[in-house]
């Protein structure tokens, strides 16, 4: 191992520490809608994943502590829309603020879903199930619908904004 190794404790250490591991791994972006009672939300996360094929089942995991977390964990349907590289704006503004729906066009789904335009790609939702993980909820969905647009991804690691170089 090299003299910049450093190996620590996830359970006893500093919790910036874990966080700062975590982002060393590279991650696409996603911004995550449903509709609530006090209108449509918005949330920028960084934990999705596919969880099946067969079903077509994906998860993503919003924070306990946020005030956007019931709304989402209640959300029967929702949409999760990976962002491409012009979307920065997008994730910033939704990361800030649930409703920042004025930095995009988008409209409703049949079950009032907010769709974002624009995105790379986008899963249209249902939720299927709900687990504590944590100081987050893994929340998994069947996707409904997915639609997809050529164009180059936004990627988030090391707590920055980039993109993909292939090799």
């Amino acid at each position: 191992m090299s003299s910049n190794t450093h190996s620590f404790d996830p359970n006893t250490s500093d919790s910036r520490l874990f966080r700062a591991a975590l982002g060393q791994f590279a991650t696409g972006v996603t911004v995550v809608t449903c509709p609530s009672e006090s209108g449509p939300l918005g949330f920028t996360a960084n934990s999705f994943a596919s969880v099946s094929l067969d079903p077509p089942l994906v998860l993503w995991s919003p924070a306990r502590s946020s005030d956007r977390h019931a709304a989402f964990v209640n959300a029967k349907h929702y949409a999760i829309h990976i962002l491409g590289q012009a979307q920065e704006k997008l994730c910033s503004g939704f990361a800030r603020q649930a409703d920042a729906f004025d930095l995009c066009d988008w409209s409703y789904s049949p079950q009032g879903v907010p769709l974002l335009s624009e995105c790379l790609t986008r899963f249209e939702c249902t939720q299927v199930a709900v687990h504590e993980g944590g100081d987050h909820s893994i929340i998994i969905g069947r996707v409904d619908l997915a639609t997809v647009q050529a164009q180059e991804p936004l990627l988030f690691q090391g707590g920055k904004l980039g993109r993909f170089d292939a090799l």
